[in-house]
């Protein structure tokens, strides 16, 4: 057997394990659903749902959690709804929606300028409560 051979791949393999969680903490199956990434600051998931229902699920879900919304944006194209909204702690959120096809969305939150990953992901069980 190639020691050396098999020492390059244990290094190798340590540095893909010690570097993975850095760039991307992946939730998967955490908020239930689809797939599920946190990646620098903004929390994506895409969902099994109409654009129109996913925009109706975030706004409900943002007013449920005592978030005024502040600001809604449509694309012109309907490809895109992007909503800000803010809480009592003054918290600025915005949620993105982004059509895939007809049946799935993909959903950004971003919460502040730099991400909050547990308030995120409560934002996201919120919306899918009312997918």
């Amino acid at each position: 057997m190639n020691y050396r051979h098999l020492f390059f791949t244990l290094i190798l393999g340590l540095c893909v394990l010690v570097t993975y969680g850095c760039p991307a903490l992946l939730i998967g199956g955490a908020a239930g659903g689809g797939a599920v990434g946190y990646i620098a600051g903004e929390l994506k998931s895409t969902e099994e749902v109409s654009l129109t229902r996913a925009w109706g699920a975030s706004q409900e879900g943002m007013k449920d959690m005592g978030y005024a919304i502040t600001h809604k944006e449509r694309d012109p194209s309907g490809g895109q709804f992007q909503l800000t909204a803010r809480g009592a702690d003054d918290k600025k959120i915005t949620v993105t929606l982004i059509k895939k096809a007809d049946t799935l969305t993909e959903i950004r939150i971003r919460v502040g300028t730099f991400g909050d990953e547990p308030l995120s992901i409560k934002v996201l069980e919120s919306i899918k409560k009312r997918l």
